[in-house]
């Protein structure tokens, strides 16, 4: 049932994995709460600081193809070390940007190991349980990144507020560099596989059914990111809200993405087809409410923990992949992470053409909304696709 040797832990492993997580989770979602900080100290407008969300978002999706493919044969527990080593290096740097355009560098410096990271680490969670666990077993590594945005990213942003946002991306450095030692300590050694290599992990992004699976999440997804990357200035500026209390907002945020997180798993493990359309159009129900609550500061809070469970769809997502990936588990699994991220930069930038447009900033939550239904296009498409082929292959 496990394919963890004798004498390791499980629950230690998740726990040094899901604290990578944390780490990659705060150092993902506090530039929200730090937007307008960071805005006035490099002298740019607040919109200007959503490159570098896009600007991490598209080093995820880079790196996690890059590293699946020329780590292929390098055996687990050490790749995750070195991608531990880099992120903390990419966030420290961050901490020292002086302008704009240097600062998204280095966030895109510190996205690269995120896809391949989290990929990795949800193999190594998903083979140690049985199958029909799979889902929930990932969810545990992942609460990681959700209690992150509860904790990690509203204490990063307290702290960024009180001490200089540099603070924030030092302390996700030290993070980093804590989980590597963890790793080495709790996470077992596995031998590679002798048949990996480049060119069989690089099959997964030629099999429909991966690529279709992938859509989904870089597009449905999308929404969630639309509406987070703005949330504080939109409750400041239509709710009137106060910008201590933006901590608070990613605090409601969290619990959302822990509670979807959990829920997904669980609707994934018991019906994995029907999970993935429901969760999408939950997310386009919430997402759209957004845009009326937010005129409000009791309902914009109400619904901004709503949008939090749109998280629902990663760990059925990231099973999905799984059942379709064939051999090529690792690019599949890291690529997931590469699509939300590719979510995460397609809903920021949509988000802030439409604001910059003159609309208002909860004109997001219509974005997120538009997103969610293309992903639930894309989904039908594909399942279409794919009961057709079973037919015809049936039929031949």
């Amino acid at each position: 049932m496990s394919s963890l040797p004798r004498g390791h832990n499980p629950r230690l492993a998740e726990i040094a994995l899901g604290l990578g997580g944390f780490g990659i989770g705060t150092s993902e979602f506090v530039i929200m709460g730090l937007l307008e900080r960071v805005a006035g100290d490099l002298q740019v407008a607040s919109a200007e600081v959503g490159y570098a969300i896009s600007g991490y978002a598209l080093g995820v999706v880079v790196g996690a193809p890059l590293i699946s493919a020329l780590a292929a044969r390098v055996p687990r527990r050490p790749l995750l070390i070195a991608l531990m080593l880099v992120f903390a290096v990419g966030n420290i740097a961050s901490a020292m940007a002086t302008s704009l355009w240097p600062f998204v560098g280095l966030r895109f410096l510190a996205g690269l190991p995120h896809g391949a990271y989290f990929g990795i680490a949800a193999l190594v969670a998903a083979a140690a349980v049985p199958v029909a666990e799979r889902a929930r077993a990932i969810s545990r590594v992942m609460l990681g990144l959700t209690s992150a945005i509860v904790v990690g990213a509203p204490l990063a942003t307290w702290v960024g507020q009180w001490l200089g946002w540099q603070s924030a991306f030092l302390g996700v450095g030290l993070v980093a560099l804590t989980t590597a030692v963890l790793i080495r300590l709790w996470v077992p050694s596995q031998p590679h596989d002798p048949n990996a290599s480049p060119r069989r992990e690089l099959t997964a992004l030629i099999k429909q059914r991966v690529l279709y699976t992938l859509g989904v999440g870089s597009i449905g997804f999308g929404g969630m990111f639309a509406v987070f990357s703005y949330v504080v200035p939109t409750l400041s500026s239509q709710a009137g809200m106060a910008e201590t209390l933006g901590p608070w907002v990613l605090a409601i945020f969290g619990v959302g993405t822990i509670l979807g997180n959990l829920a997904g798993a669980r609707a994934a493990d018991k019906n994995l087809t029907r999970a993935i359309p429901c969760i999408l159009v939950w997310c386009l129900l919430v997402q759209g409410g957004f845009y009326f609550a937010a005129n409000h500061l009791i309902t914009g809070l109400i619904f901004v923990g709503l949008v939090g469970t749109s998280m629902a769809l990663g760990p059925a997502l990231q099973t999905r992949l799984m059942d379709v990936a064939g051999d090529a588990q690792t690019m599949a699994a890291s690529m997931n992470h590469a699509a939300f991220n590719g979510a995460n930069a397609l809903g920021a930038w949509l988000a802030a053409v439409v604001i910059k447009a003159g609309a208002e900033w909860s004109s997001s939550g219509l974005v997120g909304a538009g997103l969610a239904l293309c992903g639930l296009m894309v989904f039908a498409i594909g399942l279409w696709q794919e009961r057709r082929d079973i037919r015809l292959s049936t039929a031949a």
